[in-house]
């Protein structure tokens, strides 16, 4: 049903694991409201604002933490520019994407497919679909990347972030393209600089962190149950299958969706206070055994996984072909890939929101690197000039070194 837990020390809240508790809270905005200003604990100073939690919790002018008119009003400005993205195109990027990333590697027969694969593809992913220029990708990479694994300064990647994405709007205002920030800009909505900087912050936030866990989580799960990694070569269960059963069993993120109860509330017989956080488990609801018939989980994709009613995840159908993609172009040049260490040995990061391993090593027979080929186009988008820098332009990042290597294919 729903128990009190600590998400960090001193910050209570209310998990729901009940599948049926969890939809009555994600299908009712008139009694859960998603803006965490509604947070009396945080708002009376109870929970310090220095929590490690509040970052994941804390309120933004975005559609994720929004209610009412403003959550349609930002939602549709970001359903309808993602809806605008071309699968096939999306699909030929993440291959290209794959391809570069293995051949950093390939000659060496051993990687760390979730440091040196799943935590990077996404990255280079979004920074094409939102129309970073090299020198601006970079830091978008490196930004998201010292948020999410917390080494270091924390303060100055989100700084970096942030900077990178002012820049961004700003060269956007002026050379609009065919991308995701350049389509929330013209949307009817008509979003403030500031409204698209926290729409790219919530978007690539929820894009990068969970993608990678997707994708990260599903070849551990082919690479270790004999009822996938049989079927690389014997046909049967696909990487579909896969992916369906990761998000069953080890979703991305295991615990999320927070509300906030407008009042008390009974729910199931436990009643939620007024402002305090109520945080569904992904994970339990999954597991729930009123979905399980005769012993078998649904056929069906009835899992939380993607959320549920008006806050459901907006980027699910590409988030799915993102990862798709990126296990079967990664297994199709790899075909003897596998797990270095026993499945049991794996580690998994600590935290109360994420289902993510620290670490995914694998090893398979080295392969020399694709030879390039006579020079092909650059990214479908149109380019920016400032995508063209003058010899001696920065180029050491991870961005600028792809659509280098793009433009030697």
């Amino acid at each position: 049903m729903a128990a009190p837990v600590e998400l960090a020390p001193g910050v209570e809240a209310m998990l729901v694991t009940d599948h049926a508790a969890a939809l009555r809270v994600l299908h009712s905005p008139e009694l859960f409201a998603k803006d965490p200003r509604r947070w009396l604990a945080l708002a009376d100073g109870t929970v310090p604002a220095d929590s490690p939690v509040v970052p994941m919790m804390m309120y933004r002018p975005n559609a994720l933490f929004s209610d009412g008119a403003e959550h349609l009003r930002l939602r549709q400005a970001v359903t309808d520019s993602l809806d605008r993205i071309d699968p096939y195109q999306l699909r030929r990027f993440v291959e290209r994407s794959s391809d570069y990333l293995v051949d950093q590697w390939a000659a060496t027969g051993r990687v760390d497919l979730l440091n040196h694969y799943a935590k990077t593809l996404p990255l280079l992913v979004f920074s094409e679909l939102f129309g970073s220029p090299p020198e601006l990708g970079d830091r978008l990479v490196a930004g998201i990347a010292g948020i999410f694994d917390a080494v270091g300064d924390a303060e100055a990647a989100n700084t970096m972030l942030t900077g990178a994405l002012v820049e961004l709007v700003a060269l956007k205002r002026e050379q609009p393209g065919s991308d995701v920030t350049s389509w929330l800009m013209a949307h009817p909505s008509r979003l403030t600089d500031e409204e698209m900087i926290h729409q790219l912050v919530m978007l690539m936030s929820a894009g990068t962190e969970p993608q990678r866990n997707l994708i990260a989580n599903g070849l551990r799960l082919i690479l270790s149950d004999e009822r996938f990694s049989a079927s690389l070569f014997g046909g049967g269960a696909s990487v579909e299958d896969a992916l369906d059963e990761v998000l069953w069993t080890d979703p991305p993120m295991a615990n999320y969706a927070v509300h906030y109860p407008v009042r008390d509330v009974d729910l199931s017989g436990v009643v939620l206070t007024r402002g305090t956080p109520v945080v569904i488990s992904f994970a339990a609801t999954n597991s729930d055994p009123a979905l399980i018939a005769h012993g078998r989980r649904p056929s069906n994709r009835s899992h939380l996984a993607w959320s549920a009613g008006p806050h459901a995840c907006p980027a699910k159908d590409s988030a799915w072909l993102i990862a798709t993609a990126a296990i079967e172009k990664l297994l199709n040049r790899l075909p003897d890939l596998e797990l270095a260490v026993p499945v049991a040995e794996l580690d998994w990061r600590p935290g109360p929101f994420n289902r993510a391993l620290t670490a995914l090593p694998a090893r398979f027979t080295p392969i020399a690197p694709r030879p390039a080929a006579p020079a092909g186009p650059a990214p479908a988008r149109p380019a920016t000039a400032a995508e063209h820098p003058e010899p001696g332009a920065r180029k050491g990042g991870v961005w600028s070194s792809f659509l280098n290597w793009w433009r030697g294919q």
